[in-house]
């Protein structure tokens, strides 16, 4: 059984006992025995095991996992130190300095992120080696929507940024006025000229925390 250590073991309570769950599960074990699959399986949930649903103050929602050896560590976008950053979130750095003057992370690890209440989650919470989306479909997509309405269902505010199409679909989820919800083009080589350069997304994010009394989220990783 998963535990995540805090709040969201009672919040979720009951969600992997669900049929779509259970099935989840079993492919994912034959995933795991027979392929290679992303990221190992002991960090499926750092997102939600590292922030904890109370210190929720933004969520970043990605796509999938990265697909290739030595990426994916259970933060959308993120890589361990010492792993080259891909290029999405070499163009995240990039917003990030056009935003608010912050000079790309000499590494692309953003656990510091995490431990500062944006939560890093995907849609789908695991890949196949060097096959993007091949779990799309399986079941992750539905647990991650009950994660987005328990976070919905939040008093206090947070931000949700949504980046790529697959995340823009949660949209319709968050239905709580309380909460503001900024979407923008992924940050992949592919899309990110079509309405994420420019988006300011983390100056409005802090804009909005700010107005609302919270701390801002400190988006330096150094």
């Amino acid at each position: 059984m998963v535990q995540f250590g805090n709040e969201w073991d009672e919040i979720m309570k009951g969600e992997f006992d669900k049929e779509y769950y259970v099935k989840l599960r079993e492919f994912l074990k034959t995933e795991y025995f027979s392929r290679e699959i992303y990221p190992d399986m002991y960090n499926i949930f750092n997102a939600m095991k590292t922030t904890s649903y109370s210190d929720v103050k933004a969520v970043i929602l990605g796509q999938d996992p990265y697909h290739e050896p030595g990426q994916a560590h259970g933060l959308c976008f993120s890589v361990k130190k010492g792993t080259e950053a891909p290029p999405s979130l070499r163009n995240i750095f990039k917003e990030l300095y056009d935003d608010l003057g912050i000079p790309p992370a000499q590494h692309g690890e953003l656990t510091k992120w995490a431990e500062n209440g944006v939560l890093l989650l995907n849609t789908v919470l695991t890949v196949r080696r060097g096959e993007a989306n091949s779990h799309k479909g399986m079941g992750w997509e539905i647990f991650t929507d009950n994660v987005i309405k328990k976070l919905n269902e939040r008093e206090k505010p947070m931000v949700f940024l949504l980046w790529g199409a697959p995340a823009k679909r949660k949209r319709e989820l968050i239905t709580n006025p309380a909460h503001l919800v900024l979407m923008a083009a992924h940050p992949s080589p592919l899309s990110a000229y079509n309405g994420y350069f420019g988006c300011r997304h983390f100056s409005k994010c802090n804009e909005f925390l700010a107005a609302h009394g919270m701390e801002p989220i400190d988006w330096r990783l150094e």
